[in-house]
């Protein structure tokens, strides 16, 4: 069984911020803006006109990053 990678299991219980997501991934906050808008990023929502990321989406999609990465 392969161990957990500890960036996903960091995740916060709570949804993420921009800044939480950047400082997360050691990006700077643009990057995560730019992904957003070319949609490349992983999926985000808004609660009013406050951009948030669920954990759980966060972590499938670095997954997904490491798996491409890999193949």
């Amino acid at each position: 069984m392969p161990s957990p990678n500890p960036a996903t299991t960091a995740l916060p219980d709570r949804y993420l911020t921009p800044e939480d997501l950047a400082a997360l991934l050691g990006v700077p906050l643009e990057t995560v803006y730019q992904w957003r808008r070319k949609r490349t990023g992983p999926p985000g929502f808004r609660v009013g006109r406050h951009l948030r990321y669920d954990p759980a989406a966060v972590s499938r999609w670095i997954a997904d990053r490491m798996e491409d990465d890999t193949a």
